[in-house]
């Protein structure tokens, strides 16, 4: 059976092939359960931590691996710790792409308690940053403040709309007022992190970007031991995004028929000899490579604090693309920390990060480093991905 390229659904930087019998499938997620929590149904709950935790969870993070855990404390606290098991130690030897998905949780907890009236503080790392790797150490303790005069953040109304669009776009490139908008959304933490978007009025630089995120991705899919991490997170079919709603999840009417026919399996998935791996190679190829702009997140270091920022940053930037009408899909393989990928993380660092911090006259410092890379454009409709219900991220039963 020969696979048609438009068959290939692009999934977290790997490749994946799909066909059926008889013509062409289009993928449709249609798990229900698993994307309940983006229903955020009213009334609110009274207790403006839940309130807060259940918009927080729709955060992005690496793989869909929803790492929080939620312990309430007394009637105006909560502590946030990593689920060690939920890590990623083939891509993400550090954590710190981990440690930047719980910026993003942070930020949206910030956010939507502010809608409620409630002012947070923040106590990041209260018994000291964990290195080189998380541990069982808390990543916050926040408190929850009643307080009249908190500001409203408008990026509130983006959050249940926000997703990671995976999907290829179409080649148009954002116009300038809507990249400044992005621009717009600032730096968090004052001079710890920064933003950056490149257009095709720096095309040298795009198209260099652009051949950077393929070969980064590839390298990715060609290392038995980092594409393995991602099959082993591949939920196939309904039944296991529903039992199981992280990681990468496939599932519609075409994956139902092909892992009934033994079509597409964890073990087809796997095989770089397999038709389905090497058409989805192309395809990674065509549609990754047709990015029509990015946007960088950088800090000044790269300590735990500073990846916490970046991830706040970048959740804005991705909350304030969405009501700018544009989507946005983090392509960060080449900032990974594996040795087989030093080479290309040091071409992508002299190509993205930026030479001077932000709104002062002084240069990156030597630790500087880019955290995040994003492309941007113009995508189709897509679902959100599957989440896990908020109860089962409290350390204690409500």
């Amino acid at each position: 059976m020969t696979l048609s390229r438009r068959t290939i659904l692009a999934a977290s930087g790997t490749g994946l092939a799909l066909a059926a019998a008889g013509g062409v499938w289009r993928v449709a997620r249609t798990p229900t359960t698993a994307t309940d929590p983006w229903r955020l149904p009213a009334p609110p709950p009274a207790d403006p931590r839940l309130d807060a935790f259940r918009h927080a969870i729709l955060a992005p993070n690496p793989h869909n691996r929803q790492p929080w855990i939620i312990r309430l404390d007394g009637t105006d606290g909560a502590t946030i710790f990593c689920d060690l098991d939920r890590r990623l130690p083939m891509t993400d030897p550090f954590d710190r792409q981990i440690t930047i998905g719980f910026g993003c949780f942070l930020e949206l907890a910030r956010i939507a308690a502010a809608e409620r009236g409630f002012q947070v503080d923040e106590d990041w790392f209260p018994e000291g940053e964990p290195q080189p790797r998380l541990d069982r150490r808390p990543i916050a303790r926040l408190r929850f403040v009643p307080d009249a005069t908190v500001e409203r953040d408008p990026l509130f109304a983006a959050i249940p709309h926000r997703h990671s669009n995976k999907e290829p776009f179409d080649g148009r490139v954002p116009g300038p007022d809507r990249l400044r908008a992005l621009e717009a959304v600032g730096a968090v933490g004052g001079e710890t992190a920064w933003q950056m978007v490149l257009t095709e009025a720096q095309p040298d630089r795009v198209a260099a970007l652009r051949a950077l995120v393929v070969e980064a991705i590839l390298l990715e899919m060609y290392l038995p031991r980092t594409h393995q991490e991602s099959v082993d997170l591949m939920r196939i079919g309904v039944r296991e995004v529903d039992a199981n709603p992280d990681g990468i999840d496939l599932s519609g009417p075409s994956i139902e028929a092909m892992a009934g026919a033994g079509l597409i399996s964890r073990a087809t998935l796997a095989d770089p000899a397999s038709t389905a791996f090497r058409q989805g190679e192309t395809m990674m190829a065509e549609s990754y490579g047709s990015a029509p702009a990015f946007l960088t997140v950088s800090t000044s270091g790269n300590d735990r604090m500073s990846q916490l920022q970046a991830g706040r940053l970048y959740v804005r930037a991705n909350l304030q693309a969405t009501s700018a009408g544009l989507s946005m899909h983090p392509m960060s393989q080449a900032l990974q920390e594996y040795p087989e990928m030093a080479d290309l993380a040091g071409r992508m660092h002299a190509l993205a990060l930026p030479s001077q911090l932000p709104g002062v006259d002084a240069p990156m410092p030597p630790g500087g480093r880019v955290q995040m890379l994003a492309r941007i454009g113009f995508g189709p409709d897509t679902p959100p991905s599957p989440r896990w219900p908020l109860e089962t991220r409290l350390a204690q039963p409500l």
